[in-house]
Parts: structure tokens; sequence; C-alpha cells
């Protein structure tokens, strides 16, 4: 099995810094590619293999992070465990903002992106099909808010702390690191399980109301009167169940609202050049084209003109 690794920018210059840490993460996560949020950009990062087990340790200032799939199927998920800092999480339109001690999973063979402040992050990738054995329904929780205040979420988060200071001991062994390693996909599969997220009747609502609320979120974005109450009225459901579904995603129905809108207009700039920023934000739900400017350039680091013209 590998010793630990250590890697860090300093030392270079902030010209170099950028192409040597996406070599870095495209090598250890192959898709990945990271674009810094601020000028100065610092990281360091701490890289382990073993058993079945790819775990970073990276820390770094505000950027953003997308992983695009390679082409060969890899049938492996990522969990992301903020360790410090916050992020925000969107794969295949599902969205989970993370605070200190929550995780996420997010399938590897899918695109992800990840929004991040100034963080470190526990990172480990598996193997899909021995987590998808201990946990039935595996892809209604992928890109699922797991929350820092469930006891299962506490002692995974201790478990991989006490994984790394055991790892710079380095008298670790194969036989160990297999054990270890099945030891992991149980906690984890114990902490999706202490993670559910449970509907006013106590039914799951990881399933067919989630996709129901995403479903008429999309069909109304234009509609500059969605709300909670909007979709409570649609799902024929009460407004404390839709505000519960969100909370267990991580956000809350008018952060959602907001940030798909702020995706669909964002897409709408670049496949529609010839449409006027006044227009797009009119259509994806928007009645102050000001409003709309400053939501815009708050989510993407850009004004709708700034963004149409680097797309």
């Amino acid at each position: 099995m590998s010793q630990i690794e250590r890697f860090s920018t300093a030392g270079l210059s902030q010209r170099d810094r950028l192409d040597f840490w996406n070599r870095l993460t495209n090598e250890t996560y192959p898709g990945t590619l990271v674009d810094r949020r601020i000028d100065h950009f610092e990281a360091e990062m701490l890289r382990w293999t073993f058993g079945d087990l790819t775990m970073i340790r990276p820390r770094s200032g505000q950027s953003l992070v997308t992983r695009r799939p390679t082409g060969s199927a890899s049938d492996r998920v990522v969990l992301h465990l903020q360790h410090s800092g916050r992020s925000r999480h969107d794969q295949c339109g599902r969205v989970a903002e993370l605070v200190v001690g929550d995780f996420v999973l997010s399938d590897a063979d899918a695109p992800y992106r990840i929004d991040l402040l100034a963080h470190e992050f526990l990172v480990v990738e598996m193997p899909r099909r021995a987590l998808a054995a201990r946990v039935p329904g595996l892809d209604d929780l992928l890109s699922v808010r797991i929350p820092a205040q469930s006891p299962s979420s506490r002692l995974l988060h201790g478990f991989i702390l006490s994984l790394w200071a055991q790892g710079q001991l380095g008298d670790t062994d194969p036989d160990w690191a297999q054990g270890v390693s099945n030891v992991f996909l149980d906690l984890v599969s114990l902490a999706l399980r202490g993670g559910d997220v449970a509907s006013e009747n106590g039914a799951s609502l990881r399933g067919g109301l989630l996709a129901r609320v995403r479903s008429v979120v999309e069909a109304n974005l234009s509609d500059p009167a969605l709300g909670t109450a909007e979709l409570a009225a649609e799902l024929g459901v009460s407004v404390r169940t839709v505000q519960n579904l969100f909370a267990g995603i991580g956000t809350t129905p008018s952060g959602y609202i907001l940030a798909r809108r702020l995706e669909r207009a964002a897409e709408m700039l670049v496949c529609q050049p010839g449409a006027s920023i006044t227009a797009i934000a009119f259509d994806t739900g928007f009645s102050d084209s000001g409003y709309f400017a400053r939501c815009f350039r708050a989510r993407f680091g850009a004004t709708p003109t700034q963004y149409r013209e680097q797309h």
C-alpha cells in the first residue's frame, strides 16, 4: 500500500500554481478541473491510497471544482466531508450545501460541480458496488446533504481523521488496509441510514416526492410567484413538508428556486446570444433586472454580460 504523499503550491509562482494543482487533481481523480476564485491561489494536499479507497485531504482558498466523465466507467462514488469552510455541490440538478461536518456522495461517472469558499475537505473515492451492497437505494442518496448533527456522521468524521493520523505513523499493512476499507464502508452506510430525511407521515422523502418537487420547479421557473406555498399546493402537501424536504438536501425552497433560475439564465446567456439580458431575466422569473444582475454576479462572480463574453 502507498505512503501518504504531500503536495503544496508553496515555492511555485502564482502563474504556475493552478496548472500544477490541476495536474495533481486530475491525476488523482481523472476528469477533475479546478478554477480559482481569487487572484492569490494557495493550496496543499495529502494523498493516500489503501485497500479500495483513494483518499485526499485538500486545503485551498476560494475555488470552483468541476469533474467530467472520462469516457470509461469507473463504478466509483466520491465522499466529500466538509472539515472546514463551506461548499455547494451540484450534480444532475441535485444541489447540496455543506457546512462543517456535513458530507455528500457524488457519482464519479457523472459531471458534478463544487463551489468552495476557503476550506479543507476530507475526500474518499470508493467502489460503488461495495457501498450499494450495503445501502439499498443508493442512487436516491447521491448529492443529498448528510448532516453533521447525525451521530453516525460524527462517528464517520472522527474515523476518517483517525485514519489520517494512523497513516502518518507509516506502520500499516495490506491486511489491515483491506479490513479498514470494509469498516469504512460500513460506517458510510450507517451514516447514510442515520441521515434519512422523513416527511410528516414518516415516509422517506428521498424518492418520489423529491423528484416531483424538482419537476414542478423546472416547469414553473418563469413564474415570479413560485415559492414554498405554491409548491406545497401543487404537490398536495403542507408548507412544512416542503421546507423539510429542501432542508434534507441542505437548502431552502427559495434558495433552490433562485439557484435553478440563475443556472437556467446562465445557460440561456450562452445558448441564446441574441436574447437581451432583460428578456432572459424575465424569462427565468425575475421581475427586476437589477436584482437579477446582482444575484447573478454573486453566484457566478461575473455580470451577465461578462459571463456571456467569457463563454
